[in-house]
């Protein structure tokens, strides 16, 4: 799968840009500021239907501009697809292929598989669960169209059961058979997604520990440690349990929406004694990891976005980056840098074909 072509029209710092993409390396050069990272969140947008670094769709459109709009024209088995998002100010986001719009966002979601490595990852080391919880979601869901839909009616019931708390505790009141509907819901769906996580990560652990060993030459042992409410009975064992403490808070205190994913450096949590180099690492081989694990389920090259690579990362690491992506398991490439002569000598080390865009 290639990104053949890119414009951009009102969208974040760009009034008008087009872009022809090369087929394997692209890097887009220039100062702090300018866009570089811009061009390839609009990448990212085309993939997932919003923003990786933005989530309030309407704060993407330029600044006293009324809509954006994003095309990306790609070569895929064989064919063309034409992709677009736009987005006018107090409507709704609109995603359409070659001209045809979605009716639900979730259908576009693992059409063009991509994987970005950012700085904006460490928040899944320094932020709290949920960031860590949408990561494991995120790489399912480019993969599992059933799971996608079980998070969404977990999250719906999840939120209606809430809001029947909430409605107890204003009321004065309470109906345990109206809780229980919402009970045996969320413990289907709960169920459901515990199993898909638990055998996802059975399999990407081992793919993500490989990379990590490749990035830093065996030096360091790292692990990912899922854990979950559910390890220790059912979610609805778990409610029925929770229910005093539930109603009192009004909200739904245990479940799947609790779950957490450790990373640990040597059996200690890597936040608190990994160095900067080694939380980048880190995070770069669970971005690779991501990679391969979609590559071979879905046997399409995931799309690489490397925003900042180079920075925080010494040059050894960054040459075994470097050889990691030479060879023909990668696809399409897109680098950001501040640097260009610096962009220039790492890719050259590269066996395959580049363009650079200074903005």
């Amino acid at each position: 799968m290639i990104l053949k072509s890119l414009s951009l029209l009102n969208y974040k710092n760009f009034d008008s840009k087009s872009f022809v993409f090369n087929d394997k390396i692209n890097c887009i050069v220039g100062n702090n500021g300018i866009g570089k990272t811009n061009v390839l969140d609009a990448i990212y947008h085309l993939s997932f239907g919003k923003s990786y670094f933005n989530p309030i769709a309407a704060q993407n459109i330029k600044h006293d501009e009324g809509f954006f709009v994003i095309n990306g024209d790609y070569e895929k088995d064989d064919k063309i697809e034409k992709i677009a998002i736009s987005l006018k100010r107090g409507q709704k986001k609109v995603i359409k292929r070659n001209g045809k719009i979605y009716d639900k966002f979730s259908e576009h979601i693992g059409f063009l598989p991509l994987v970005i490595i950012s700085p904006a990852d460490r928040d899944l080391i320094i932020e709290g669960s949920d960031t860590r919880r949408k990561f494991i979601d995120s790489v399912i869901s480019q993969s599992d169209k059933n799971y996608l839909n079980q998070l969404i009616s977990y999250n719906k019931t999840l939120a209606q059961r809430n809001a029947l708390l909430k409605y107890f505790a204003l009321n004065h009141t309470f109906n345990a058979d109206t809780l229980e509907v919402y009970n045996e819901q969320l413990n289907i769906f709960g169920a459901q997604i515990y199993e898909k996580r638990k055998h996802f990560l059975e399999t990407f652990i081992p793919i993500f520990k490989s990379r990590y060993e490749a990035i830093s030459n065996g030096k360091e042992l790292v692990n990912l440690v899922y854990s979950s409410q559910l390890e220790e009975n059912d979610l609805k064992t778990l409610l029925k349990t929770a229910l005093s403490k539930d109603r009192a808070l009004q909200y739904t205190s245990v479940g799947i929406h609790k779950d957490d994913l450790n990373f640990n450096i040597e059996e200690h949590p890597i936040k608190k004694f990994g160095s900067q180099g080694q939380q980048k690492s880190f995070l770069i081989a669970l971005k690779l990891a991501q990679f391969d694990f979609l590559k071979n389920l879905s046997g399409v090259n995931p799309i690489l976005l490397l925003d900042d690579i180079f920075d925080k990362l010494d040059e050894q690491r960054v040459s075994q980056i470097i050889k990691l992506v030479d060879d023909e398991n990668f696809g399409q490439l897109f680098i950001s840098d501040t640097h260009a002569d610096r962009t220039e000598k790492a890719v050259k080390q590269v066996h395959q074909s580049y363009e650079i865009f200074k903005l």
